[in-house]
């Protein structure tokens, strides 16, 4: 809706000075509602023009001073332009503000950061996993130790935090909070997330991140070789808990479902497949996508043996799942009595699946990315480990073929 928009220069004579000189205002009046702004300039009242709303006169003086009227007008409509162009609530107040430069608010980071987690915690269980709220509320705390450590202030302007913040920032967390690499960079990424955001408001006009570099290093991840698996298969453990967490963890290594996954899966979630045998057709929580995995026989096997559970008649799923730290403390424990020397969590059991279940055994690494739900070839490899016995096969397999052809060639 267009709004009617004036300008005109006046002198208050009601503010004459000892010197006998006036100040010259600029009204702005949009939609019938004004706001004057100080032209920081003065005039003896009889040299301005009242009608022309200028200084009188062809002096040097008054040339001097209507120029600057004029660039000052200018300036007011270039700024009334560029209101109207973003859409901005315009008045002649807000006019007034832009020009003055007291439109501009300070935005803190402290609230920005907190604010962004409310959002992240009002979708946990639809957008967003409870491990990565914990995450945003462990970097906040972090950024808000760092800003203690490195200004002794409690908060800070955004538009403060610049490359220097940033380095160390970094430096805090490795030095101070002794961080491992990895642990470092992915709290640095967390950060990286509040300033993009003030970025994309425009709260920012210049990345403080230009120029930061900092990469994951890749770690090596434990996994169960065979026989390590028919070990845990065959023991038989004295106490029915600790059964329980072996046989939920042996489905996982021939799943490669995820602990959160696992504990959520119900019978609605086992059908046929198209090869008509049963598969697990599930959403990975973390990043909600599809994943469809044919069932191997011992993991049918291992839901048979629970379809009876109190627990999980109960609650309606497939497993009585206990708590990741509970299952995990428990595995420490599978791990001492089988005699592994490997410090066996329930994550192991997703890179076991990945490398010794399925790679090792022939399966393209296309199809082993499909079934763990990675969206890229390259989060695959962090999870599945080409072994040498692999790639000594393959290696056999070529050799053969190659003495095929130079057999029928001759």
């Amino acid at each position: 809706m267009n709004k009617t928009f004036n300008l005109l220069f006046f002198i208050k004579k009601n503010k004459i000075r000892t010197n006998g000189t006036a100040p010259i205002y600029l009204r702005i009046t949009i939609d019938g509602k004004a706001a004057d702004i100080a032209a920081k300039r003065y005039i003896h009242p009889k040299k301005w023009d009242n009608k022309a709303h200028q200084a009188i006169g062809n002096s040097q003086e008054a040339k001097t001073l209507n120029v600057y009227l004029k660039t000052l007008e200018q300036e007011v409509y270039d700024s009334h332009y560029l209101m109207v162009k973003e859409a901005n609530n315009l008045t002649a107040v807000s006019l007034k503000s832009k020009l003055l430069g007291t439109d501009i608010q300070q935005r803190m980071l402290i609230p920005i950061f907190q604010d962004h987690n409310d959002k992240v915690e009002a979708l946990v269980g639809q957008d967003f996993a409870l491990g990565t709220l914990e995450r945003y509320k462990t970097s906040l705390k972090h950024t808000q130790e760092f800003l203690n450590w490195k200004y002794k202030i409690s908060d800070i302007d955004i538009t403060k935090i610049d490359h220097a913040f940033i380095m160390d920032y970094d430096f805090w967390l490795r030095s101070v909070r002794k961080c491992a690499n990895n642990t470092a960079v992915k709290y640095i990424k967390n950060f990286k997330k509040i300033i993009r955001l003030c970025i994309a408001n425009g709260w920012l006009s210049k990345d403080p991140f230009l120029g930061y570099k900092a990469k994951l290093k890749v770690v090596e991840r434990p996994y169960l070789i065979k026989e390590e698996i028919q070990t845990i298969y065959e023991k038989e453990f004295a106490s029915d808990r600790l059964n329980q967490v072996r046989d939920i963890f042996l489905f996982s290594c021939y799943t490669g479902l995820a602990y959160v996954d696992v504990k959520k899966l119900s019978k609605s979630h086992v059908n046929l497949g198209i090869d008509g045998d049963k598969w697990i057709f599930t959403h990975r929580q973390k990043t909600d996508t599809s994943t469809r995995i044919p069932l191997l026989p011992l993991a049918q096997e291992l839901i048979l043996k629970y379809e009876g559970h109190p627990e999980c008649v109960n609650l309606n799923v497939l497993f009585p799942v206990l708590s990741n730290q509970k299952m995990n403390s428990y595995l420490k424990e599978i791990a001492n009595v089988c005699g592994i020397n490997k410090e066996l969590t329930f994550h192991i059991a997703r890179h076991t699946f990945a490398t010794t279940v399925t790679l090792s055994n022939g399966v393209p690494i296309e199809s082993v990315s499909k079934m763990l739900g990675h969206t890229n070839i390259k989060t695959t490899q962090h999870y599945a480990k080409i072994l040498d016995k692999k790639v000594s096969d393959d290696m056999l397999e070529l050799r053969s073929k190659l003495q095929d052809r130079k057999c029928n060639c001759n």
